[in-house]
């Protein structure tokens, strides 16, 4: 079976948009006992380097509830691993004593002024996998030079140290702390921040389900839901317990839409519940549906509760601002792949918006320069229903938006609106922003890799496309090479990124489209949204639109069918 132990032996993890993310197996490229504990050296020896006082500030380890019987690897197993590789070498370990939401880990590192943290996840991946996502001081992901040279350290250290494998020591060592109760109560305090309405949301009639797509959220979300005034929402009894097999999912992503959402769709309409609010299984990430007049669901894309969280976002910000808060000093955040609603939003009125490359570390690390320079950040988000609200975390947070969707659908309760017509209310005073995002599955790197090459040498070597199908292109950025034709000096504004491959297309019809490579899975995905201005309010003729430039864009630039590409199947 030699190209099975090849692909096995002959090549490490990196760092994606996540962190380290494999499946569970064995091999070198496979996370198991031997990558964590590797990982985990390599990380003690950067760290070593980089803080004087390491030994004294420590480091936060948190867990999911991943789990392979087959090889006895879950996330509980590899978090103290983790731990004990630290602990060994005499470093404090702050080892959460059950798994929490993966926005707890950033958490304590800032609370608890670790140096560092590590979250034993791979969110809302296929049961077989499971990551190892690093956290900087600051609470957010690490980002370049950091992976980088954590990775040269792994090299290094690649034999297990004496003590490496010792996972009694999480029992035994006097330097072993838990730090559960005490970071879980000041998350939930510091929640009430961002709540507005606690009065008027102990009142509501409305009623909400929630599932935690057998994973973390179900206690964490029971609490939140306390915290902001509210009777507990219904949790679907199939999916409020951690599962690793995911049994009643055909995939653990509540992105995937009504598909997965089935149970609690259900159990609303029986409970008379208007909302259901679902938790991918580590808890960063949401997705909501709302029941509508005629008895179907409407369930949000990313984009569509982030135009809905910009506007409460701000909403909220005028009601409670204090009389010298300047509008100037408002930032919102978004990925460059996400909807463009945010800038209307801002341009309209008159606080800023700033993008960032795909992956919530890069807007972690950049709301730390604004907060660092005395601005203040109300929201963030990336359209793979990834949001924050609000500052105290510097990572996506599923357990905070839930209760904050929950609050805003309470508000507009009381005016008989519902989140749909807000939504559309938002978009007729900003402007319709129409979005279409999805995948195709490739196993093939080489194949990846020949269809972005073929763009970068469209008609002639080194030439983009000029045209798509029939419709004419403005502009090209490729983040992979940096180049930018809409830059006088052609050149990306947004940091180059070597390995991964990204291409934006601006269209002359307003239409911008981004072909990509996922930091995580083996897909390729595509992007693409019609910006209309507030005048435009013809949404089927922009539907329309959209839908032949996607065609057009899969037919001439991906071409599944030469390339052999799966669909996403629906």
């Amino acid at each position: 079976m030699n190209k099975e132990l090849r692909d096995r032996l002959c090549c490490r993890m990196t760092f994606g948009t996540a962190g380290l993310r494999s499946a569970m197996g064995a091999g070198f490229c496979y996370i198991n006992d031997l990558t964590v504990i590797q990982s985990t050296q390599g990380m003690y020896k950067y760290l070593e380097r980089c803080f004087s006082d390491f030994k004294q500030r420590g480091f936060v380890v948190g867990y999911d509830t991943r789990g392979q019987v087959t090889s006895s690897c879950s996330s509980q197993r590899l978090a103290k691993l983790t731990a004990a590789v630290l602990l060994a070498r005499d470093v404090p370990v702050y080892l959460f004593s059950r798994y929490v939401p993966t926005p707890f880990v950033p958490y304590a590192v800032q609370k608890l002024k670790a140096v560092a943290g590590v979250m034993i996840t791979a969110s809302h991946n296929r049961k077989e996998d499971n990551g190892y996502k690093v956290y900087w001081e600051t609470g957010a992901q690490i980002t370049s030079p950091h992976d980088k040279e954590i990775l040269k350290c792994i090299e290094e250290c690649v034999e297990p140290w004496n003590g490496s494998w010792n996972d009694n020591l999480v029992d035994t060592s006097p330097l072993k702390r838990d730090p559960l109760q005490d970071i879980c109560r000041r998350y939930m305090e510091d929640l009430k921040k961002i709540c507005f309405y606690r009065e008027l949301n102990s009142k509501t009639t409305l009623k909400f389900v929630h599932t935690s797509f057998h994973g973390v959220g179900h206690d964490y979300v029971q609490l939140a839901f306390k915290v902001f005034g509210f009777k507990p929402p219904i949790p679907v009894p199939e999916q409020k317990d951690p599962d690793p097999d995911f049994s009643t999912v055909k995939c653990p992503n509540p992105e995937e839409g009504e598909s997965v959402l089935e149970l609690s769709l259900r159990l609303a309409e029986k409970e008379n519940a208007r909302i259901v609010l679902a938790t991918d299984p580590d808890a960063d990430r949401l997705a909501a549906a709302e029941l509508q007049e005629n008895g179907s669901w409407k369930v949000f894309t990313g984009n569509e509760l982030a135009a809905l969280f910009g506007w409460w976002m701000f909403d909220c910000w005028k009601k409670n601002k204090s009389r010298n808060a300047d509008v100037k000093n408002v930032y919102m955040l978004a990925t460059t792949v996400s909807s463009k609603i945010l800038k209307a939003i801002a341009l309209k009125e008159g606080f800023h918006f700033e993008e960032t490359l795909p992956g919530f570390k890069w807007i972690g690390s950049r709301i730390i320069d604004l907060l660092e320079n005395g601005k203040e950040v109300l929201f963030a988000f990336e359209e793979s229903i990834g949001f924050l609200c609000g500052t105290s975390v510097l990572d996506k947070d599923g357990v905070s938006a839930a209760v904050v969707v929950a609050e805003m659908a309470s508000y507009l309760e009381t005016m008989n609106i519902t989140l749909k017509q807000q939504l559309v209310k938002v978009y007729e005073k900003y402007g319709y922003h129409i979005s279409k995002t999805s995948y195709f599955l490739c196993y093939e790197p080489s194949t990846i890799k020949s269809i972005f090459e073929r763009l970068r040498n469209f008609d002639s070597p080194k030439e983009y496309p000029k045209f798509c199908g029939t419709f004419a292109i403005l502009h090209v950025r490729d983040i992979t090479t940096g180049y930018d034709s809409s830059q006088p000096n052609k050149k990306s504004v947004l940091p180059v990124s070597k390995n991964s491959q990204m291409i934006t297309f601006t269209f002359q019809n307003g239409c911008v489209a981004t072909l990509r490579t996922s930091g995580t899975e083996p897909k390729i995905k595509y992007y693409a949204e019609m910006c209309a201005s507030p005048d435009q309010s013809d949404t089927a003729l922009l539907e329309e639109e959209l839908k032949k430039l996607i065609d057009a864009l899969i037919e001439n630039f991906l071409q599944p069918s030469k390339n052999g590409l799966i669909w996403r199947s629906v």
